[in-house]
């Protein structure tokens, strides 16, 4: 008997690796930064983080259910992933029904509009969180709306947030205390203030290998690199001062470990994620010095996430058996 021959497309070997389990590290990855913004903002940011993952798991569950007539992906767990991260680029005081509108449209727009999971161009959480930056700026940059009162003497968290105050000149960036920065005492976005625990996060990822160093590092680093050359200008202690507020300040290091290195909208060479990781640092430093918005991350990798294909067209690996 003639013995058959299967002809079938690569990957030959599976790694084992799934996208339920991908999705499981990330959320691991994310906990200690919602353990800290729970510590210093109290039980609230439990509250909006599960409105945010129920609005997105019932959101993606019903399109798919009635709209698309398929099958279900939310065991996948990616709508979750997409309701934390969306939760973290939220203020503490932000109205719940702003919080499902947002879980709407990064689900129905970001997401399933494009045909699901691997299919969208966008990051969804940042459609969401860009669009609510849009719709209701008022509510996106309400710092004070429920603050815990045990934090209304500290000027770090009642006041506008530290980017905003810098750019504004209320005071310079060599006033900063660091420490504090990093420990989470400043305002922002639930998931921007703990900066330690951001990067465990981040070093989590590493290990697991479900991401590579290459786009937070791009980030990061030519962030810094336009911020020390911004410093020379001033000469002195702001040299090294100004590209350590600018990482630890905002949502540089959520968007550079969590955001941009969605597997969807970033490259897929180590060239290309270079790439995309340096535009993603130059226009989130343009916006921020030259620009309207104090914050410049969430535009910044919108824009690189556009330019995906392209990246990926011009930094294609060689085929096998070519020079």
């Amino acid at each position: 008997m003639a013995t058959k021959i299967f002809a079938a497309p690569s990957p030959h070997i599976h790694g084992g690796e799934t996208t339920r389990r991908i999705m499981g590290d990330v959320v691991l990855a994310l906990i200690p930064a919602l353990a800290v913004s729970c510590y210093i903002l109290g039980l609230r940011v439990l509250l909006i983080t599960a409105v945010s993952v129920a609005g997105c798991v019932v959101f993606e569950y019903l399109i798919q259910r009635f709209l698309l007539k398929g099958r279900t992906t939310i065991g996948d767990l990616s709508a979750v992933v997409t309701g934390v991260i969306l939760a973290f680029n939220l203020p503490l005081g932000i109205p719940l029904w702003i919080v499902l509108i947002g879980a709407l449209v990064a689900i129905g727009v970001g997401k399933m509009t494009f045909g699901g999971l691997g299919c969208n161009p966008f990051n969804p959480a940042l459609t969401g969180r860009i669009f609510l930056l849009i719709a209701y700026p008022v509510q996106m940059t309400d710092w004070t709306t429920g603050v815990p009162e045990k934090m209304l003497d500290a000027d770090t968290l009642t006041g506008s947030t530290m980017l905003a105050d810098v750019k504004a000149g209320l005071y310079s960036v060599s006033e900063v205390d660091f420490f504090q920065m990093f420990g989470g005492h400043m305002n922002g976005s639930m998931g921007e203030i703990g900066s330690f625990a951001l990067i465990l996060g981040g070093l989590y990822l590493l290990w697991r290998r479900v991401i590579t160093w290459h786009i937070p590092v791009a980030i990061l680093g030519t962030m810094a690199l336009f911020a020390a050359i911004v410093g020379l200008e001033q000469g002195g202690d702001i040299i090294w001062q100004m590209p350590l507020f600018h990482i630890l300040a905002g949502g540089a290091l959520l968007g550079a470990i969590f955001m941009a290195t969605d597997y969807s909208t970033s490259p897929m060479t180590h060239k290309g994620m270079v790439i995309y990781g340096v535009g993603i640092g130059l226009l989130t430093m343009i916006i921020r010095l030259w620009g309207a918005y104090p914050e410049g991350m969430s535009f910044a990798i919108f824009i690189m996430n556009a330019a995906t294909p392209l990246i990926n067209k011009y930094c294609r690996p060689k085929r096998f058996g070519t020079k």
